[in-house]
């Protein structure tokens, strides 16, 4: 007989509560074992079940969701799913529960009955059963704040960077990064993120797996984190160094060869992604070329790997975050199978090297037009 992962479902509606568990209990990899109203049960009985993994709502009486997942995360660690509310506060809460721990993101429908539950199902399921999965062991701490200087912004390890700014008149190629990540990657982001530095010469575009209801909000949750220009990716507009993108969710971003961004929400999910993470690195290897940088983060699956070669091939720098740091390694490893990644690095040295290789680039293309 398979292994069936054990579930404990938390939420302080008794009726989403059995929702959840006939949705769970009729997948052949999961059964619930316990259910919680409030986040002070959760709390009990995380320690006392020992479930594989958990779901969490977070608007809850007496010790709501994010106390929860605090104190879950730093006692007695277990893989969390959260299952929320689709609106703008709940978006907000969504997220910080990702920088407290939790794994994965599930919108709540707004009306949250049976037949709207429904059609979150199959990406519900198959969270919670990725999620069983992960073997939890970090604990829930607060975002490490960078060194600043008397302006408030990041200290650059390298401050050369406003000579390749000035010169976008003579030359509008500049490096461009693109960050990869799935699961657990928005909190390993954000951990990444605040080591930016204000005046960083290149463009960043982040690509990530996270449902269309929650990146708006990441966005601006993103940019009290880091003194980069945090934004969301809008169409046609044009890449800029010092400005960070986040490709929104539900959408395919590109870069044309004019350099400018091209979202697509039409076509569905691409190889089972969507957006689907290749296609942004490999127009961007095919538009800057050696300036391309991809950076492979944490998460489930193969995305990245088709678009890390692309940019190798084009030669560009590829970095993949190392296991011991990751969430999930699925992605960084099969990117390093390719044989196309240069470095593979922990989550806290990934920022230097990235700020080394770009001033490189500037450097050698300020050398080249003098």
């Amino acid at each position: 007989m398979n292994k069936k992962y054990r579930v404990l479902v938390v939420d302080d509606s008794a009726f989403m509560r059995k929702v959840l568990e006939n949705i769970f209990n009729a997948d052949d990899q999961l059964v619930v074992v316990g259910h919680a109203k409030d986040g002070r049960e959760a709390v009990a009985m995380a320690a006392s079940l020992k479930p594989d993994v958990i779901t969490m709502d977070i608007n809850m009486p007496h010790v709501d969701g994010l106390q929860a997942i605090a104190e879950i995360m730093t006692t007695n660690p277990r893989p969390i799913v959260v299952v929320s509310s689709e609106s703008r506060a709940g978006a907000a809460n969504s997220i910080r529960a990702l920088e407290l721990g939790a794994i994965e993101l599930v919108p709540k429908p707004s009306n949250g009955i049976d037949l709207d539950m429904k059609i979150v199902r199959e990406d519900l399921l198959r969270k919670v059963r990725m999620a069983a999965k992960v073997r939890v062991v970090r604990t829930a701490s607060r975002l490490a704040v960078p060194p600043k200087d008397s302006t408030g912004s990041p200290v650059s390890a390298l401050s050369v960077t406003q000579e390749p700014t000035s010169r976008q008149g003579q030359d509008q190629r500049f490096p461009i990064v693109v960050i990869a990540a799935s699961t657990g990657g928005p909190a390993t982001v954000m951990r990444l993120a605040p080591s930016f530095p204000r005046d960083f010469p290149g463009a960043v575009i982040l690509v990530l797996h996270m449902p269309a209801a929650f990146t708006t909000q990441y966005a601006v949750q993103l940019g009290q984190c880091t003194a980069m220009r945090v934004k969301e990716a809008e169409t046609n507009e044009s890449l800029l160094p010092g400005t960070l993108y986040i490709c929104p969710g539900g959408q395919h971003l590109r870069i044309t060869s004019s350099g400018r961004i091209h979202l697509d929400g039409s076509s569905g999910r691409i190889n089972g992604y969507l957006p689907n993470i290749d296609l942004t690195m490999e127009s961007v290897a095919a538009y800057a070329g050696a300036l391309s940088i991809g950076v492979v983060l944490t998460g489930m699956g193969n995305d990245g790997a088709s678009g890390s070669k692309a940019i190798r091939s084009a030669g560009g720098l590829v970095v993949a975050q190392d296991e011991a740091t990751s969430v999930i390694h699925g992605m960084p490893a099969e990117a390093i199978k390719t044989g196309a990644v240069n470095q593979v690095l922990a989550i806290d040295e990934i920022c230097a090297v990235l700020e080394k290789h770009v001033i490189g680039i500037c450097r050698a293309t300020l050398v080249g037009v003098r």
